[in-house]
């Protein structure tokens, strides 16, 4: 699924030169299920956001399905992450004046699918994370935990193939998280890859390898 070789990424500001990330290579198989430990700064933020596409390398090489993406414009980054990425966020990241159903649907419209076809896997995703009964509801009116089970559905629109986590639990109860990481053992069972950013090692013990970053590094 994913393959590093070297990364390495630099930030400038002036004359003062930031290694957020040195010298990082790793491999990452189709459906596993994988948590991103360090302390802040240790580059968990920026490898996540390379690996989504979101950022590019300094340096270095990164295959994803087979497909070097580390030179890609930023038009085409914005289609691989389309395609083949979802993204659920600590603050959820909800439009706040859309509905549940709003929020959902608002992928597959950037994606060009048929009014028949969003409405079908809207309905479909609501059932799964249990909130049709909350499709007209806006994010004020909803809990954290069903926020987020809106953001998962939201990730889920246009059916990626590897789902990336910040923080997903970092402002739920711990009751509430554990309800999340079920869903997301579900979603890897299921064949998805995952990648999650986590702070909690409770949290990272759901996945079936943790990879630990310290000063830009794999340790």
């Amino acid at each position: 699924m994913i393959e590093m070789e070297n990364i390495n990424k630099v930030y400038k500001m002036g004359e003062v030169s930031l290694d957020a990330l040195k010298e990082v290579s790793l491999s990452i198989e189709p459906g596993e299920f994988i948590s991103i430990m360090g302390p802040s700064g240790s580059g968990k933020s920026t490898l996540l956001n390379i690996i989504g596409c979101l950022d590019t390398p300094t340096s270095g090489s990164y295959f994803l399905e087979e497909k070097n993406v580390a030179g890609l414009s930023l038009d085409q980054l914005s289609a691989v992450r389309n395609r083949k990425i979802g993204f659920v966020f600590q603050n959820f990241n909800l439009l706040p004046y859309a509905t549940t159903y709003e929020n959902v649907e608002l992928p597959m419209l950037f994606n060009g699918k048929s009014g028949k076809k969003r409405r079908q896997r809207v309905i479909e995703l609501l059932e799964m994370v249990g909130l049709v009964n909350r499709q007209l509801h806006r994010p004020s009116e909803l809990s954290g935990g069903e926020q987020q089970r809106v953001a998962i559905a939201r990730a889920l629109a246009n059916d990626p193939a590897m789902i990336l986590a910040d923080e997903p639990t970092g402002n739920l109860d711990s009751k509430t998280g554990v309800e999340i990481m079920g869903l997301f053992v579900r979603l890897q069972q299921q064949g998805r890859t995952i990648l999650m950013v986590t702070h909690d090692t409770n949290i990272a013990a759901y996945s079936q390898r943790t990879i630990n970053l310290l000063d830009g590094r794999i340790i």
